[in-house]
């Protein structure tokens, strides 16, 4: 089963972050052009508080998370930038659930729904790919240790 898991799964996760960092980078560039896609399609609750500050805060903070899952992506075993790169959509999904849920800013719009759905899948796909990974040499002397 570790040999599916390293060949097939983690290849299916890696093309995952690399487009999902493709898209990210397009909305970064769609929030330096012209902010008002950002109150049209995400914040649509309160299109007001949408101005070019905010969209190139949003689009810098997308452009991070693209690079850290592209980087992910390329060095997959990694597990510090593994857990990093599954931190990036547990912040996304936060954000955008207290946007919808606490703030309403953010309705539940087709807008919303993507990178929530994104966000969602992404980390169930991570914590599945943990499964993936060999156990480090503290792990098995720790086994080790129990067993003794």
């Amino acid at each position: 089963s570790s040999e599916w898991c390293m060949s097939r799964f983690l290849n299916v996760l890696r093309s995952w972050l690399v487009m999902v960092s493709v898209i990210a980078m397009g909305n970064t560039v769609q929030s330096f052009r012209d902010h008002s896609f950002l109150s049209e399609k995400l914040y649509t609750g309160m299109p007001e508080f949408v101005n070019g500050l905010q969209a190139r805060t949003f689009g810098i903070w997308t452009l991070l998370s693209s690079i850290i899952r592209c980087a992910c992506a390329i060095d997959i075993q990694n597990r510090t930038l593994y857990h990093i790169t599954l931190w990036t959509f547990v912040l996304a999904l936060g954000h955008f659930l207290s946007e919808a849920f606490i703030y309403k800013t953010a309705p539940l719009t087709i807008g919303v729904m993507a990178p929530l759905i994104v966000a969602s899948f992404s980390i169930i796909g991570m914590l599945i790919g943990f499964q993936c990974f060999p156990e480090t040499q503290e792990e098995v002397g720790a086994r080790q240790k129990k067993r003794n």
